[in-house]
């Protein structure tokens, strides 16, 4: 399993669980952002920087990514291209997507940028808080522990 970030967006607290977690299990992680971004001196973690524009590392992520891997993004449009490889998604809140759920999120998400194209205030996501930082940490866990138990 190869673990992919979608890094541009990630808070920094969510890479460091990352990171951690990717070095005691002996994890490949690759941030990819189209601004540059350091990681720690380690083989097992890598950085692209893409191209600036909208979507270029989420093309990216896509294209690198097989089934198997890991991809953390708060992008539904990419979790569900990742969720389609038989890849997993995640988002820095916790959120596991799985075929059973994104499809559901992404029209969520259709519909209220449609509402947004109509003028109508939807308010954005509530501050990154610890809770959200703790939920990510378990549901990281929780998969990591499923996936490797099945190998």
């Amino acid at each position: 399993m190869h673990i992919y970030i979608d890094a541009d967006a990630c808070p920094q607290v969510i890479k460091d669980i990352v990171f951690k977690t990717a070095r005691r299990l002996n994890l490949k992680v690759t941030l990819v952002a189209n601004q540059y971004m350091k990681v720690p001196n380690c083989e097992l973690f890598h950085f692209i920087q893409v191209a600036d524009g909208p979507d270029v590392a989420d093309m990216k992520i896509a294209e690198l990514s097989v089934e198997g891997d890991l991809v953390v993004t708060q992008d539904i449009p990419l979790a569900d291209q990742i969720v389609t490889k038989k890849a997993f998604a995640i988002s820095p809140r916790g959120k596991l997507f799985t075929e059973s759920n994104v499809k559901e999120r992404l029209s969520v998400r259709d519909f209220m940028t449609e509402l947004r194209s109509y003028g109508v205030e939807t308010g954005g996501p509530p501050p990154f808080s610890d809770k959200d930082r703790q939920n990510f940490n378990n549901q990281l866990d929780r998969f990591l522990t499923r996936q490797l138990k099945k190998k």
